[in-house]
């Protein structure tokens, strides 16, 4: 084997490590992979033989000494300490000014401490989500880069070839300094929760109250997929709802358990949104009712002790055109809550963050891509210092137009005791944001009551006290 022939060099040969090396393969790239897995290395070999580009193998040091100077080499490995692993497995064999990228789910203050960590040895490192699963791993993802944007740079050609293309356009940008791309990525996965929760909910209430069957369930989603709510998730459920069981009678998502799992970047998201103090309950609910199904014993014995009555059956048609706009109206709220997170961290991090581009990257190849990114990468490109979609006009006559529908469904819901939590908060959060004066005074009487934390009027400037007994 010729030493330093290959362009690029990629840790983890898993689906999505096998398919992103293809896909650099694929764009006339020279691609080395390395496992530790002797099945996984001869895999790639075999499939990707008929490249000519693609090879891999199970030592390091080959590994290492195939690539071209300075070295990229990207990860993807699993999050937390076997990234650790790998950098240190690693280093011995580098080069000064050799490159490592993590294109995992890593929590973004890894990232940072590991770029302290390898700068202090002349080693490049930068974090860079990727979105878009094993099928947009192989055809083009969306990727998240952050970091040195020098070091970026050397990787940049590689990564705008593989990237998923809107309008020729790749789905790929420096995010910003530091650990931005990670902390991109990390927001996007919390938009995907909420999305996610939201279409889940929507089935829920159809099948419910509408008593649409799979087949009509396939009909609605498919029709909504080629108007406001295109997105790759509104399509994948109606895909969903005609794959018939491979074990047996009627449809396949019939049989599957209702407990939903998480890797946790949800979770991230909700907890440093609070961090930062901004409000995102879609997402934090979404959140919440995956560790509610969790809970499948103890909700089977309480739905035996408070069984609910019959529920309402409405007009289907009626049901459709209103469940099409309030998830709508929850969709565009997820994504703002995302947003102003984003906003938010920004300042708070100084990452530079372009909302617009954002926005953009994500038209294509990722699992948040929506119709709706459109309008919104427009809405922060016409005023960059926009700090949430509730306020630009372009939104307000969206939101108009949808919110009425959200209230009936939410009333619908509560009524008929069909759990819609994502649409709840979505409705709450809007309502919350847009009055001009909340309840809030009492709890500030209370906190300075018991806790004579103090507070201030409306009236006069200054900070107060008062004696409440």
């Amino acid at each position: 084997m010729q030493n330093n022939a290959y362009d690029f060099g990629l840790v983890g040969l898993g689906v999505m490590g096998r398919n992103f090396i293809l896909n650099v393969a694929d764009n006339n790239y020279k691609a080395f992979g390395y496992d530790l897995d002797p099945e996984k290395v001869s895999a790639l070999i075999d499939e990707g033989g008929d490249v000519g580009r693609v090879n891999a193998s199970g030592d390091i040091s080959t590994f290492v000494n195939a690539l071209s100077l300075p070295r990229k080499i990207m990860l993807l490995v699993p999050a937390g300490k076997i990234v650790d692993n790998v950098i240190e497995s690693l280093l011995p064999y580098l080069s000064a000014n050799d490159i490592i990228i993590d294109g995992g789910n890593s929590f973004f203050t890894d990232t940072d401490r590991r770029e302290a960590y390898l700068k202090s040895k002349g080693i490049n490192f930068f974090g860079a989500g990727v979105s878009g699963g094993a099928e947009g791993a192989r055809n083009g993802p969306s990727i998240m880069p952050g970091g040195s944007r020098k070091a970026y740079k050397e990787v940049q050609p590689i990564f705008e070839a593989v990237a998923a293309k809107f309008n020729n356009e790749p789905c790929v940008a420096y995010m910003g300094p530091k650990s931005a791309g990670n902390y991109v990525k990390m927001v996007h996965n919390g938009i995907e929760y909420g999305l996610m929760q939201l279409t889940a909910e929507f089935y829920d209430l159809l099948q419910k109250s509408g008593q649409l069957n799979n087949a009509e369930l396939h009909k609605v989603y498919s029709e909504w997929n080629k108007g406001r709510l295109q997105s790759f998730l509104v399509e994948i459920s109606a895909q969903i709802f005609e794959k018939e069981d491979p074990f047996g009678q009627g449809m396949l998502v019939d049989k599957i358990l209702d407990k939903a799992k998480q890797k946790g970047t949800g979770k991230w998201t909700s907890q440093n949104a609070m961090d930062i103090g901004i409000p995102i309950p879609t997402i934090d609910i979404a959140v919440s009712m995956r560790e509610i199904s969790a809970l499948k014993p103890e909700r089977v014995l309480a739905a035996k002790k408070y069984e609910q009555g019959s529920i309402d059956l409405p007009e289907k048609q009626k049901l459709i055109t209103n469940a099409e706009k309030a998830l709508y109206f929850a969709f565009i709220i997820t994504y703002a809550q995302g947003m102003h997170q984003l906003k938010a961290a920004s300042d708070e991090y100084g990452y530079e963050l372009s909302l617009a581009e954002i926005a953009k990257i994500w038209r294509a190849g990722c699992i948040i891509r929506a119709a709706l990114l459109e309008g919104i990468a427009n809405a922060f490109e016409e005023d960059k210092e926009l700090t949430n979609l509730l306020l630009s006009p372009a939104f307000e006559e969206k939101i108009k137009d949808t919110v009425a529908a959200a209230r009936e469904l939410v009333a619908f819901a509560a009524n008929n005791g069909i759990p819609m939590p994502g649409l709840f908060n979505s409705l709450s959060y809007f309502d919350a944001y847009t009055s001009a004066r909340l309840p809030l005074n009492l709890i500030q009487a209370q906190r300075d009551y018991f806790g004579s934390h103090t507070y201030e009027r409306i009236d006069k400037e200054g900070i107060f006290h008062t004696d409440w007994s």
